[in-house]
């Protein structure tokens, strides 16, 4: 891959050196509010180059929504979080066409949908009906009001998170949406160490609150033209078909096509983060447990999608 080579819209793309470098500095900036979850915010990385969308799942409190603030405020972008709740509304998270009577017209309001990167706070909290509005959003980078289609704004990312501890009080996501995050993934308890110097960290000001842009859109832009670029041999590609073959001869519900598409673009992103401009089989393996587990519904209730990522990279030969 030639690194100065340009995209459709005429940008060119970072070089693989400075792409990485992006990323670490980035890395380094949510690290001055997130202690202790190197691995996760690597992982949320890796799904925005990715081009996807992330969904954080865990217990109240352990920093999924400061998490997600960080990342959006150490990229100079739009931001904009939507509190999911029972009672909201689809047109609430689209927007809406108001009658403007001095000019007699329907006026569009644009939602929150419309911004760079968008939280989805605590999303299954909202009933179905709310849930699904972001469907077209999350797949297509548009949405669809009144019979009229914008497109969103590029780069265009989602991170919802939810709980997993009030299961009377929450709705259960439809598999249609759980498919469109590239990512799942869980925070946990920090350690007592991590958890001690967080303390510390926020007994006066909050450091989010000091947090500067580290990054530009532009940036961001450029990263993913970088990550698309990166070479996947007809290897690799054979190894990711494999992985996403056996969870469907495996399990009740497999990984679809959808779901190999996330693995090979997280695994561009992994290739570009260790300074690579090709996959290898180690990329594969770091990012299948967490872009295929929550796509898969296991046969029997002793056994989770990750059992079913372990088998299959145990049972799926690299050639």
């Amino acid at each position: 891959m030639s690194d100065v080579d340009a995209d459709l819209e005429g940008r060119t793309a970072l070089p693989v050196e400075e792409a990485a470098a992006l990323v670490d500095r980035v890395t380094d900036n949510v690290q001055r509010v997130i202690v202790g979850n190197d691995a996760a915010v690597e992982h949320i990385l890796v799904g925005l180059l990715a081009r996807g969308h992330l969904l954080l799942e865990d217990v109240p409190g352990v920093g999924k929504t400061m998490l997600a603030r960080s990342l959006a405020r150490s990229i100079d972008c739009e931001f904009r979080r939507v509190q999911f709740t029972p009672d909201l509304l689809p047109s609430d998270v689209t927007g809406v066409n108001v009658f403007n009577q001095k000019t007699s017209e329907f006026e569009f309001q644009p939602g929150p949908v419309f911004a760079n990167v968008v939280l989805g706070d605590e999303i299954n909290r909202a009933p179905p009906k709310t849930q699904s509005a972001l469907l077209e959003a999350m797949e297509e980078r548009q949405v669809t009001v009144d019979g009229v289609t914008r497109e969103l704004p590029d780069p265009f990312t989602v991170i919802a998170t939810q709980n997993d501890v009030e299961p009377g009080r929450t709705y259960e996501l439809p598999i249609a949406e759980i498919d469109r995050f590239v990512k799942k993934l869980r925070l946990g308890y920090p350690e007592a160490a991590d958890e001690a110097e967080m303390l510390s960290r926020t007994a006066g000001e909050h450091p989010i609150e000091s947090l500067d842009a580290v990054a530009t859109v532009e940036d961001v832009r450029r990263a993913r033209d970088t990550v698309s670029q990166v070479e996947v041999s007809e290897p690799v590609r054979e190894y990711v078909t494999g992985l996403a073959r056996y969870t469907r001869e495996n399990a009740q519900l497999g990984v679809s096509p959808r779901g190999s598409i996330a693995l090979v673009r997280a695994s561009q992103a992994r290739a570009v983060i260790d300074g690579r401009d090709y996959v290898i089989p180690d990329d594969v393996q770091t990012e299948v447990p967490s872009v295929f587990a929550h796509r898969i519904r296991p046969r029997t209730g002793s056994e989770t999608g990750a059992d079913v990522v372990t088998d299959a990279l145990d049972a799926v030969p690299v050639e």
